[in-house]
């Protein structure tokens, strides 16, 4: 197998994306995505059985499609990734079966690997979310941190080692960002998916006309710099949702028009607000000099915006990837399989199970 510039096979299907990319060490082949989401809209969510059946119908078109445009063969291929976990079992157990398959039937080496690290992974791509900053491949710089952001996931990170040793600093305790933006999207009549839809919507009201709670930032749950406080790094969207919800009602008791261009720009200014606060305030306190934004919700204008001015009056790099290496896809998988197999990292075999909790801190699933 070439450890040095590797061909790895990606195989995304954690939630309602069906991905496959293709990599040639830090270099991107293709990356080939065909999404159920248009399905899930009119249940203002993702429903896993459709989901998991969509991967079923999406997995073989996706893969031949895939390889078609990389112009390669999978005997070509030096190994296969796959995401074993977080996401929705039974959606994660379709791009788990298949990977198997494959790696049976061609022989290659496998890599179960973990979801939200892969976000980490793809901007590790060349050109990917400032890949080389100064000819120095982020993987390589020290002070790396990862802030990801997601449907499922709002976490910020300290990379010590992308294929062995990640370190969580702090996370959400209840509602991850992306499903706050899905619920206040509902609420606010903007349907699904709320991302993108509250994104539009606040760029034409008065983020300033409402003041909307920034969970987790009183002074109890922050402490101080020698004594942290048990949330210092932590986010809650819960309340700031319930909040929302609130202020809807109201209006409408009162009668009046509610002004949704204006609680949009609020609620958003309130979630980018605290993420990219504290998330600057990790990195300042652990010493990291460069951060990799990922997930979904990093396509949000308005949370790149802000974390980009406040990273660059802290003194530190911000690298974001292009708007379809954001969201879930087979790219980011392989990409850190290419990691993985270039660490010398062993392949996890067949007999590992998919793992719809797996956290974050581990990176891989080992034989």
């Amino acid at each position: 197998m070439n450890r040095t510039q590797p061909l790895v096979l990606g195989i995304e299907s954690s939630c309602d994306e069906t991905g496959v990319g293709i990599v040639r060490g830090t270099t991107l082949l293709t990356n080939t995505v065909s999404s159920s989401m248009d399905e899930h809209v009119r249940f203002g969510g993702v429903i896993p059985e459709i989901a998991s059946r969509a991967h079923l119908d999406a997995f073989v078109p996706t893969l031949e499609q895939a390889l078609s445009d990389a112009g390669v063969a999978l005997d070509d291929v030096d190994a296969i990734a796959v995401t074993s976990g977080p996401g929705l079992a039974g959606a994660l157990m379709v791009g788990v079966c298949a990977a198997k398959a494959l790696a049976v039937a061609t022989g290659k080496p496998l890599y179960a690997i973990n979801h939200l690290v892969a976000h980490v992974g793809v901007g590790l791509l060349d050109g990917a979310g400032g890949g080389r900053h100064n000819g120095t491949a982020p993987q390589l710089l020290e002070n790396l941190g990862a802030l990801l952001v997601s449907g499922g996931h709002t976490e910020i990170l300290r990379i010590n080692s992308i294929t062995d040793d990640v370190q969580l600093l702090g996370s959400t305790i209840d509602d991850a960002a992306g499903e706050a933006y899905d619920k206040v999207a509902r609420i606010l009549g903007l349907g699904y998916p709320g991302g993108p839809a509250i994104d539009k919507v606040a760029r034409t009201g008065n983020p300033k006309s409402i003041r909307f709670p920034r969970g987790l930032s009183q002074p109890k749950y922050m402490g101080t710099a020698e004594e942290p406080g048990r949330h210092r790094y932590d986010w809650s969207f819960s309340g700031l949702k319930t909040a929302v919800a609130r202020c809807v009602e109201q209006f409408e008791a009162r009668g009046e028009e509610i002004p949704v261009a204006d609680i949009a720009a609020a609620f958003q200014e309130a979630v980018v607000d605290i993420i990219s606060s504290k998330a600057v305030l990790a990195c300042r306190e652990h010493g990291i000099k460069d951060v990799l934004l990922g997930g979904g919700v990093a396509a949000n204008s308005r949370l790149r915006e802000l974390t980009g001015q406040r990273c660059a009056s802290a003194g530190i790099r911000l690298h974001v990837p292009p708007l379809d290496l954001c969201t879930d896809n087979g790219a980011m998988v392989a990409a850190l399989g290419a990691q993985l197999v270039m660490a010398g990292v062993e392949p996890s075999g067949i007999r590992f199970a998919p793992d719809s909790s797996m956290p974050v801190t581990s990176v891989s699933l080992l034989a």
